[in-house]
């Protein structure tokens, strides 16, 4: 990892905008590539906090890209019972040993490539009441292991959301959650100036991969986008898991 703070931001912004890219074309994956980078640069203590800022900006950006196509009463169940499990996940973090969110991180992924099919195989259907109780458990996971996006897709899908309209929907019910998140982190003293700081300058190069990103979204074969989304998780839980035994 560069030591030099230009090459290191440097290196933050061009991953940045990648996962901004693959985020906004198959709905998550900013905050799972990105996340890795962040822990060796700053550790996990800030990364998750810097973690939470960028989040905001990247829901933000997919927001808008498709906000026509919104479904605004799947997204407040969602938000309903996510908001403040969120806030509870988060105070829960703050608590635990560094090594320990280091391994949570990188387990939960790796573990989400066959749970994300296992749900898939099954076409679980989710009415409102089901997102509620969806948002709910990842509300409290996405306090603790900053990202839920390959747990918040299936639960999206699940309620008959595609392309536009699901990455827009999923974006505005993270965005609550993270809303939510970021306030816990401030309400205890996690979040001051420079990792406010240090989360807008990596969330600018996010935001525009995503808008980059609205350009191809409708060229995505379904195929691709499920192979797409377990590389990013496998790879990532595995960079995770080696920062955490090195």
């Amino acid at each position: 990892m560069a030591t030099d703070p230009f090459l290191t931001y440097a290196l933050v912004l061009v991953v940045g905008f990648v996962a901004g890219t693959v985020s906004g074309i198959v709905g998550t994956g900013a905050t799972i590539i990105l996340l890795p980078i962040l822990v060796l640069t700053f550790g996990p203590r800030e990364a998750v906090p810097i973690m939470a800022v960028v989040a905001l900006m990247s829901n933000f950006a997919k927001i808008t890209s498709w906000w026509k196509e919104i479904d605004w009463r799947a997204c407040s169940a969602y938000a309903l019972g996510g908001v403040p499990a969120a806030a509870l996940g988060a105070r829960t973090l703050l608590v635990l040993p560094e090594r320990a969110v280091d391994v949570a991180l990188g387990l939960f992924f790796l573990v989400m490539v066959p749970g994300r099919h296992w749900l898939a195989a099954r076409k679980i259907t989710l009415g409102y009441g089901g997102m509620a109780l969806a948002g709910a458990v990842i509300g409290f996971l996405t306090g603790i292991v900053v990202s839920t996006g390959p747990l918040s897709v299936p639960a999206f899908a699940a309620h008959g959301l595609v392309k536009g309209a699901f990455i827009a929907t999923e974006a505005a019910g993270s965005l609550a959650l993270y809303i939510s998140k970021a306030a816990t982190f401030q309400q205890f003293g996690a979040l001051p100036l420079d990792i406010v700081a240090k989360g807008l300058i990596s969330g600018s190069s996010v935001m525009a991969g995503t808008y980059t990103a609205r350009l191809i979204v409708d060229r995505l074969s379904v195929a691709t986008f499920q192979r797409l989304l377990d590389v990013v998780m496998a790879v990532s839980g595995l960079a995770l898991l080696w920062a955490a035994i090195r």
